[in-house]
């Protein structure tokens, strides 16, 4: 349930109605209040609050009416400026990355003032009288819709900054990276392993020897990309029936209808509920997203780098910026310790074997498509082994080093067949002798 509320929670928070819709019911509720503050103000406090605005009802209704009908306006030209830089951003780094511009803060900012300033204007319009039986100005509330329309210039500045900041490639780059350094901080937090030991350890070290041969396989009720797995819920469920799970998929695999995402052990005790149940574990969504898929994360910047590499655009610095955030987020999970992928209950018995996701898949997922796309760039070349040896003094595994030392032998190999200047091959190899020199050091220590 927890992870169910956190992911929900999460793709809310960056939809790009949710915080001009918050704004909107705080304009609401301000709209309300603030005329009868005004009520007691004109009675009680007239005299001494001389700030407000103190004009007769015409001059009210033409205030707030120009107010709501420039806010309006301008929000119409955000949305228009908003969907320029879609476009631009689609063509230029790929359809995936509009997933970060519709999440970005500021934009729902900026949508937000304009809509809450309209929406705010509106409703106290309603409230000013300026009849024969009754004449009432709320100057407080007409006070604050200066306010608003004041700060509502501030944005709309604050928002032409904004996005001729945010497409472009490093800013993008770096917001893209974060992202990651998110992902890997959530799924492989810092304090990982380093709290008191658990007072019950594990009793089954090894796999029963009959899931080998009596097992029954967890049909996936519908199709889609893993977004989510609740593995508390899981564990609870297995503990239940007294079973043990063997996950087939992680988050960001793409299941199929009537495929299996895990299997269980005994048999006998898969049945049509449980099976029903089990399936609740897994959320389902129409894309991959970031919150339990590290590779998706990473994927985002390999798109952009191989773009850059493409021969339409040629661009190897945008390329080079994406491998340095790579590196740097590799640096930080080679940091971070590797939790077993087996769950086990209070008493220590194995109910759970998880699908992990390892270094040698992240390295294939991050150097891979870089490596295939740029092999005729010595400048990218070079610059894949320098970040394999800046994340080669991070390695503090074997199976770290051996990753990295793999794809350092494949950028070799790669850059002799297809760079035909000697001097360049050099420059790799130079390169490629410090990758091996860090991970002979790190595997010495």
């Amino acid at each position: 349930m927890h992870t169910w509320l956190v992911r929900h929670w999460d793709a809310l928070r960056t939809n790009y109605w949710f915080l001009p819709a918050v704004m909107a019911l705080g304009a609401v509720t301000l709209a309300l209040a603030l005329p009868q503050l005004d009520r007691v103000a004109q009675a009680d406090l007239s005299e001494k609050w001389d700030w407000t605005y103190t004009g007769g009802p015409e001059g009210a209704r033409a205030v707030l009416s120009t107010i709501a009908g420039s806010m309006i306006t301008v929000a119409g030209v955000v949305f228009s400026i908003t969907i320029v830089a879609l476009s631009l951003a689609s063509a230029q780094f790929g359809p995936r990355l509009l997933r970060n511009f519709i999440r970005d803060r500021g934009n729902q900012f900026v949508l937000g003032t304009f809509t809450a300033t309209y929406i705010y204007c509106l409703l106290v319009l309603r409230t000013v009288r300026g009849t024969n039986q009754e004449q009432f100005v709320p100057g407080i509330s007409v006070t604050v819709g200066f306010f608003f329309a004041l700060v509502g210039l501030g944005v709309s500045i604050y928002f032409i900054h904004h996005v001729a900041v945010s497409i472009q490639a490093n800013e993008v780059i770096a917001t893209v990276g974060r992202e990651l350094d998110e992902t890997i901080d959530r799924l492989w937090p810092e304090e990982l392993g380093q709290g008191p030991p658990s007072p019950a350890k594990p009793v089954e070290t090894a796999v029963p020897a009959a899931m080998i041969h009596d097992t029954a396989p967890i049909a996936a009720l519908a199709s889609g990309y893993i977004a989510a797995i609740n593995e508390s819920a899981l564990l609870r469920l297995a503990c239940e029936h007294d079973v043990v799970v063997s996950l087939q998929r992680r988050p960001g695999h793409f299941v199929v209808l009537g495929n299996p995402l895990a299997t269980l052990w005994p048999s006998d005790r898969a049945d049509d509920e449980l099976c029903q149940t089990l399936n609740g574990v897994f959320t389902l969504a129409t894309h991959r997203t970031p919150f339990q898929d590290v590779e998706f994360a990473i994927d985002q910047l390999v798109e952009i780098a191989v773009r850059a590499l493409s021969p339409g655009v040629n661009d190897p610095f945008t390329a080079m910026a994406c491998i340095d955030r790579l590196g740097q987020a590799l640096s930080r999970r080679c940091r971070r310790s590797v939790p077993s992928n087996r769950r086990y209950d209070a008493e220590g018995r194995l109910r759970v074997i998880a699908y992990p996701s390892t270094i040698e898949s992240i390295t294939d997922a991050a150097f891979n498509q870089i490596r295939q796309y740029g092999r005729s760039s010595p400048a990218v070349m070079i610059r894949l082994l320098e970040t394999l040896a800046v994340v080669a003094n991070s390695g503090q595994r074997e199976a770290d080093r051996a990753a990295l030392l793999r794809h350092a032998e494949l950028i070799q190999r790669a850059s002799q067949q297809s760079i035909p200047e000697e001097a360049d091959r050099g420059d790799v190899e130079e390169r490629f002798a410090a990758v091996q020199s860090a991970l002979q050091i790190r595997s010495a220590d």
